[in-house]
């Protein structure tokens, strides 16, 4: 894809994240997600088969989808992550060599933080955005709080987003959310009921596109 992935983030404003998926129900989940609008899908490299899952969607979805890495925690496995196509990295923690080999690979990377310490740290290291985790524990507030001073670093929440708070997350300033269980609810993967996760994707994009325009 051409367009910057910061700025066609901006307007999906939904990262998909993938954890733990079995490996033989993938490609139908990957194809839900897809069919739901979803555009931006993460797999975690703690997945079994996450590399094959990132080389196979890079092949199948081509322009429709951009396909990242989570849970890097290192260099090693983001060297993997890039080999195998992701487009993007993903960290719960900040690891300036993570960072620095995403930039010199010209891949986007997101890694995580907390505190102000923390967010400012990873946005000098030369994050294309900080992901605020775990938002779960931290709160809509802690987010708003974080945001005041910190306006000019775009940042991604991740944990605890659902339908009846995303809209909270935008107002709060969040550029994007991660959205893993509750998007691709592991029940839903046993039972094999994609079309339910096609929905729930559906209804994530309308409230999303409903909730105002783009930030591009």
């Amino acid at each position: 894809m051409s367009k910057n992935l910061l700025d066609q983030l901006k307007e999906e404003r939904i990262v998909a994240i993938l954890r733990g998926i079995p490996k033989e129900r993938a490609n139908q989940i990957a194809h839900a997600l897809c069919e739901g609008g979803i555009v931006f899908t993460e797999v975690t490299m703690n997945t079994e088969g996450a590399t094959r899952m990132i080389s196979d969607w890079r092949e199948q979805f081509g322009e429709r989808m951009r396909i990242g890495a989570g849970t890097v925690l290192d260099l090693k496995t983001a060297q993997e992550a890039a080999s195998a196509g992701a487009e993007y990295l993903v960290s719960p923690n900040l690891d300036e060599s993570v960072v620095e080999y995403a930039l010199s690979r010209g891949l986007s990377v997101f890694p995580g933080a907390m505190t102000p310490t923390e967010i400012i740290r990873a946005w000098k290291a030369g994050a294309t955005a900080v992901k605020i985790f775990p938002m779960a524990t931290l709160g809509v507030s802690y987010l708003k709080e974080i945001r005041a001073p910190l306006d000019h670093i775009p940042m991604l929440a991740t944990g605890g987003v659902r339908m009846d708070n995303i809209r909270e997350f935008l107002a709060a300033g969040a550029v994007a959310v991660g959205i893993g269980g509750y998007l691709v609810n592991p029940a839903l993967v046993r039972e094999g009921r994609y079309e339910r996760i096609a929905q729930n994707a559906k209804d994530l994009v309308r409230a999303v596109k409903s909730y105002g325009p783009s930030l591009v």
